[in-house]
C-alpha cells in the first residue's frame, strides 16, 4: 500500500529568481520556511506557478531535490515538471523528478494527448508511459491549464484510481459538479482530490474533496488552513471566510505571478518581483497598491479570526 498524501493545503509554490534571471536558493530556502510557518499541509513544486516551462531540465529536477531536502521532515513534497512534447523526453525528465525522492511524481493531463483527441488515446498513451515510470513511486495529475487544459473525465479518472499508483488530481475544472462525479469515480481508491478553485472550495469540501492546491496559497495560506479546519465545526464562519477568499482570489486576473512575488516581498521573504514568464516591468503602480492593500486587508481578516 502507497503512503498516502494528507489532506489540507497545498501550495503551488513560485520560483524566486535573482536580479540576474538566475533561481535564487536562499529565497526559496526562506520561502519554504514561510510556506511551512503559515501552517499548510505539503508542498507541490515545479508547477505552472513555478514557472516550469520556462526552466531547463537541469532546473526542474534540481528546483525539486533542493525543496524536498529543504523541507524534510516537517511536510510531504510532490513535484511535476513535465512538459516536454516527445515521448521519449518526457520518460527521462519524469524518471529524474523521481530520483530526486520526492513524495508523489505529478503527471500533466494535457502532456498525453492532443486538444480535441479521445479519451482513449490519452488512455493508451498513459499506459506505456507508466511503464516506463517506477512503480515504487506514487504517481499524481495536474489539469495544467497551458498549453490547453485537459479535465479528466470521471471515466478515465476511475481507471487510473484503480490501477493504485494515483494517489493525487489537483483539479481545475472550476465546476462543483464535475468535482462531484469525479469524486464519485474515485471512491474506495486511494485518489484524493485536490480543488484549485476557491469560489468552490467551500461546497467541495462538503462533497468530499480532499484539501486545496491553487495559486492563492501563495499569498494567505493560513486562511485556507483555519478553512480546512474548521469547516466542518464552525460552518457560519467558515461561509463568511469562504466570501472573502472567494473574491480576494479575483487577484489571481492580475500579472501572476509577479503579484504573488510582490506580496511575498511585504511579507519580507523575496527581494524582488522577477520572473521568467511575466515581464515584472509590466507590473504598475496602481497593481502594486491592490497588492498592498490586500495584504493588509488579509492581515485584518487572519487577525479576526485569531490566527
Amino acid at each position: 500500500m502507497m503512503k498516502q498524501i494528507p489532506a489540507g493545503v497545498w501550495p503551488t509554490m513560485i520560483t524566486p529568481f535573482t536580479e540576474s534571471n538566475e533561481i535564487d536558493y536562499d529565497a526559496l530556502e526562506r520561502l519554504i520556511d514561510w510556506y511551512i510557518g503559515h501552517g499548510v499541509d505539503g508542498l507541490f513544486a515545479v508547477c505552472q506557478s513555478s514557472e516550469m516551462f520556462f526552466l531547463s531540465k537541469e532546473e526542474r529536477v534540481k528546483l525539486a531535490a533542493f525543496v524536498k531536502e529543504k523541507a524534510a521532515g516537517r511536510v510531504p513534497v510532490i513535484a511535476s515538471g513535465h512538459i516536454s512534447d516527445k515521448y521519449e523526453d518526457q520518460v527521462e525528465e519524469l524518471k529524474a523528478l523521481a530520483d530526486t525522492g520526492i513524495d508523489a511524481l505529478v503527471l500533466i493531463t494535457n502532456r498525453l494527448s492532443s486538444e480535441g483527441e479521445p479519451d482513449a488515446t490519452w488512455k493508451r498513451n498513459l499506459e506505456k508511459l507508466l511503464k516506463e515510470l517506477p512503480e515504487e513511486t506514487p504517481l499524481g495529475f495536474y489539469e495544467c491549464p497551458f498549453p490547453y487544459k485537459k479535465i479528466i473525465s470521471p471515466e478515465a479518472l476511475k481507471w487510473c484510481a484503480e490501477t493504485g499508483r494515483f494517489l493525487f488530481l489537483k483539479d481545475t475544472s472550476c465546476d462543483a459538479e464535475n468535482i462531484r462525479l469525479k469524486l464519485e469515480a474515485v471512491q474506495g481508491t486511494g485518489l484524493n482530490i485536490y480543488n484549485a478553485n476557491t469560489a468552490t472550495l467551500l461546497e467541495t469540501l462538503k462533497l468530499g474533496v480532499t484539501g486545496y492546491s491553487g495559486v492563492m496559497a501563495n499569498f494567505h495560506p493560513e486562511l485556507y488552513v483555519w478553512l480546512m479546519q474548521n469547516w466542518q465545526q464552525k460552518p457560519e464562519e467558515a461561509d463568511h471566510l469562504s466570501n472573502f477568499v472567494s473574491i480576494a482570489s479575483f487577484i489571481e486576473k492580475q500579472l501572476y505571478p509577479v503579484n504573488a512575488k510582490y506580496y511575498l516581498m511585504l511579507e519580507g521573504v523575496l527581494s524582488n518581483y522577477h520572473c521568467r514568464s511575466k515581464n515584472h516591468l509590466d507590473f504598475t503602480a496602481t497593481n502594486r497598491l491592490e497588492i498592498e492593500q490586500l495584504h493588509r486587508l488579509s492581515k485584518t481578516v487572519a487577525k479576526t479570526y485569531g490566527i
